[in-house]
């Protein structure tokens, strides 16, 4: 059988993926007779395209997936999507409007089937770009959090918890999203460092003819809201003014001057313009002082009729302009640039303004307590664990969530109006009929009486039921599956959505399943460029996943994201890790090349004893190691142990160990055992590398129908008695060898040049233990043992013994005398300049401790070079 030069991805990965899909080895039932692994996926938006950082997410749960199905678990990977109820919106209204269809001139029912058409025909396309990444998800089990059974969910929890009374409708100051054209919660809103300007007006004192009272604001705009002027009773600048009224400027409206101690005597003017309707303080100071509220922005952030002024401008063109015209007419003091933070929408990056609406909110205090206790105690493990500071600070400073949006793709809120006003709050339109007749005493009331609200929840309001919804917990709550696999064990995601999606997941499921969803937490980092920029599609500076994946293979790219990924710590990305990557593809491909490009001699005998000893003890200690990697969440850490075992220890060493001579056969026990090794080495790198290893997996031998390294058994570490002794040994003969190799890149002698070896040492055992590995790996023609250093030798150190290659008649002697000895001089004037240095009593007196130790460092190894040196020349 031939076998492929080079290995090539694109040949193997699309014909594995099928077969295991075929097998189904990715399909999980609930099974008494196995422990239950479930994973549930973040789900992405319904609108999303794979990037770096979902790489990143899924390859670290598909590893733990991988290795839970290897250890005989019943392994359940749930994928999906989310509905993203703004993100859609804004494409499906962006869509239309290319189409020359305005939203508005659609009823609700003709736009939502609209939008289902742009979900079947765009949605999920991120779920079959996870494919191309190996994602070993059950893709029966795919859900969205718009499916009927999972709106049903929803549905449920909104009427239970307005039922518990943790539901409220009311009016209150919420972060409204003028592009978006909806509320957003505190934690959709992303706070951005900008330059503003401080604009100083003068508002006319009434009756106090030529008296003005200055205020500052960095919104001109929204004068026209103000309903009042508040100055601190105790500020003595303003005590003429107790009790007067001043006029808008350009308005020319009055207002009254209020007094209050919450305005700073110490901060600006010490004036305070009060616009209760665009303002959460000022709101709360006109609720104090019975202000009205004059609200002048239409939902589009343009001014509207009760802003007298600049009606129909957007906000920041009605800003320029009023600015204007209030230096024409002799009202602008001045204006001050400032460091400054405008808040923004995620989903738009629109600048919130506050605003008073009428909103449903859910209490949180109630779901927040218990759930900050379960992380407290680690019942839920966050990993790394620093932030369980940030889950603190969050819960402990909890605000009720806004859950209604102003939208019509998501789940329309329960909620259903009688004619007089009140409201009745129902799972179906004819439940809410019988409540509202027995509420109203109105037995002739009809369906087409009631009006449902017109908002849907909040996106965040689906997906925190999500460990419960997939497995239908809500329609069923003793059905099997939620029952055998919640809850789950690991979830992966950013530590940006830890408030948002991680700690209302917990809430959720404490107060629906009495039961924490998950065990552990795992917070990626977030992939970013080599100048620290978080990769966007915006910045231009993020590559195309599928275009890696192209390039350099699945397995390639996996690796590479995992190279350098410790939890919580961002991923400086850079391509060198991705072709490190594949690079370590090809360097496996080319071991089982090797391996199986031997042939065998049966009459041969077993010559390589010592070599399969140290391989097996060296695999075993790494397997205990890859396994507390594993339990401690590092995956890193995981991935270079296993990367290191096999391109150091069984590639560098143990191969060049045991290979046979140029097209010589080997015997037959080295080979069944180095297969066997192989094998191992494939079942511990599966979980990262996926494809390269089901490949090799087949090609190594045959197999029988249900025999995938996919499903093979995850190796458990054999301890053997006195391995530590072995790997004590055979890690010094590996120095030995080091020592010889140094000596021919120093000198220039190439690695196949003979040489000898001369050892002063007290264990000669060692080096007949190990003389066929030490020469073979060395190039040695003869190790012998010396009393004293051959001539014409140079020397090194090693395992505490000391060793020499005789040098004559390989090297020029007078040129490596010449060079040892300028080497030897500028070793000599760096230890004076040390010495002068650490003579220097004010330098030891007055330098920090670690300065002056790193110091007495450098002193003792340049007199140990110089010793080394004085030995080397000596020997020459």
């Amino acid at each position: 059988m031939s076998i492929a030069k080079t290995y090539t991805p694109a040949d193997v990965e699309a014909k594995w993926y099928q077969r295991w899909q075929e097998q189904g080895f990715f399909k999980a039932k609930a099974n008494p007779r196995k422990q239950p692994y479930t994973v549930v996926i973040p789900p992405p938006n319904v609108t999303g395209v794979l990037h770096m950082g979902h790489m990143l997410n899924n390859t670290i749960q598909d590893v733990l997936v991988r290795r839970a199905r290897m250890q005989g678990k019943e392994a359940c990977w749930v994928p999906g999507t989310d509905h993203a109820s703004i993100a859609t919106e804004a494409k499906v209204v962006a869509l239309l409007k290319e189409q020359g269809i305005e939203k508005k001139d659609l009823t609700r029912e003709q736009f939502l089937e609209h939008a289902f058409a742009w979900k079947e025909k765009y949605g999920g396309i991120i779920l079959e770009q996870l494919k191309q990444l190996g994602a070993s998800c059950d893709w029966d089990r795919t859900r969205f959090t718009m499916e009927p059974e999972l709106t049903e969910a929803v549905l449920r929890v909104f009427v239970d918890l307005h039922q518990k009374g943790l539901v409220y409708r009311g009016i209150r100051m919420v972060n409204w999203d003028p592009l978006g054209q909806t509320a957003l919660s505190d934690e959709e809103v992303i706070p951005k460092d900008v330059m503003a300007k401080m604009y100083h007006l003068r508002y006319e004192v009434v009756g106090q003819e030529g008296q003005f009272l200055t205020v500052a604001t960095s919104r001109p705009e929204t004068i026209m809201a103000d309903v009042a002027v508040a100055v601190n009773p105790n500020d003595p600048r303003y005590t003429h003014l107790h009790g007067a009224k001043v006029r808008i400027p350009l308005l020319g409206r009055e207002i009254p001057v209020i007094l209050d101690e919450y305005v700073s005597i110490d901060f600006g003017t010490g004036a305070l313009k009060v616009t209760p309707a665009h303002d959460l303080n000022d709101y709360e100071l006109g609720v104090k002082h019975n202000l009205p509220v004059i609200d002048i922005l239409h939902n589009d952030g343009t001014l509207n009729e009760k802003a007298v002024l600049y009606v129909g401008q957007d906000r920041f063109a009605a800003r320029r302009n009023i600015v204007k015209d209030l230096e024409e007419a002799g009202h602008l003091v001045k204006v001050e640039e400032y460091a400054s933070i405008v808040q923004t929408s995620e989903r738009t990056k629109a600048v919130i303004e506050p605003r008073l609406s009428m909103q449903w909110f859910l209490k949180m205090e109630h779901l927040a307590k218990p759930a900050l206790e379960v992380v407290e105690n680690d019942t839920v493990k966050l990993h790394p664990a620093k932030f369980k500071n940030t889950y603190r600070v969050w819960m402990e400073n909890v605000r009720d969530w806004c859950i209604s949006r102003q939208l019509w793709w998501g789940q329309q809120i329960p909620a259903y109006y009688l004619p007089d006003g009140t409201y009745v709050v129902a799972l179906t339109a004819e439940e809410a009929l019988i409540q509202a007749r027995a509420q109203s005493g109105n037995a002739d009331l009809q369906l087409t009486d009631l009006r449902q609200d017109e908002d849907v929840l909040d996106t965040w309001f689906s997906s925190w039921l999500w460990p419960i919804s997939v497995f239908d917990g809500f329609k069923d709550p003793d059905n099997a599956d939620v029952n055998y696999f919640y809850p789950t064990n690991d979830l992966v995601t950013g530590p940006d959505i830890l408030f948002f999606w991680v700690a209302r997941m917990i809430m959720a499921g404490l107060e629906y399943r009495k039961e924490v969803p998950f065990r552990n937490v795992y917070l990626t980092g977030i992939v970013r460029d080599a100048q620290g920029r978080k990769m966007s599609k915006q910045l231009g500076n993020s590559p195309d996943p599928l275009d890696l994946i192209k390039q350099f293979g699945a397995d390639g790219v996996r690796t590479g994201m995992l190279f350098s990924a410790p939890a919580g710590n961002d991923l400086l990305y850079d391509e060198k890790l991705v072709e490190q990557g594949r690079n370590f593809s090809n360097k496996l491909w080319n071991a089982f090349r090797l391996i199986k490009g031997w042939e065998v001699d049966a009459e041969l005998p077993f010559p390589n004893e010592k070599a399969v000893e140290w391989f097996g003890a060296k695999l075993n200690a790494t397997i205990v190691e890859l396994d507390e990697h594993f339990e401690k969440f590092r995956m890193s850490d995981a991935l270079m142990t296993v990367y290191k075992l096999v391109w150091d220890d069984f590639c560098s060493e143990y191969l060049e160990m045991i290979k046979p001579a140029y097209q010589a056969p080997i015997d037959p026990e080295t080979l069944r055992l180095t297969t066997g090794f192989l094998e191992t080495l494939l079942k511990l790198l599966h979980p990262f590398m996926p494809f390269i290893t089901e490949e090799i997996w087949h090609e190594l031998q045959e197999r029988g129908p249900k025999e995938y390294v996919c499903v093979a058994a995850w190796p458990k570490a054999q301890p053997v008695a006195g391995a530590a002794e072995v790997l004590a040994r055979m890690e010094k003969a590996l120095a030995i060898v080091g020592g010889v190799r140094t000596i021919r890149n120093q000198k220039g002698l190439g690695p196949n040049k003979p040489l000898t070896l001369a050892a002063k040492t007290d264990d000669a055992q060692l080096l007949t233990d190990y003389d066929g590995i030490i020469r073979k790996l060395a190039a040695l023609t003869d190790v012998s043992v010396v009393t004293e250093a051959p001539a014409a030798s140079v020397g090194f150190v090693a395992g505490g013994a000391e060793f020499f290659v005789p040098l004559e008649g390989q090297i020029d002697l007078g040129a490596e005398k010449e060079r040892l000895s300028k080497e030897l001089e500028y070793a000599q004037g760096f230890r004076d300049s040390v010495l002068k240095k650490l003579a220097n009593e004010k330098f030891v007196a007055n330098a920090k401790p670690d300065l002056v130790e790193r110091e007495r460092q450098k002193l003792a190894d340049a007199e140990a070079k110089i010793t080394a040196l004085e030995q080397s020349l000596a020997s020459l």
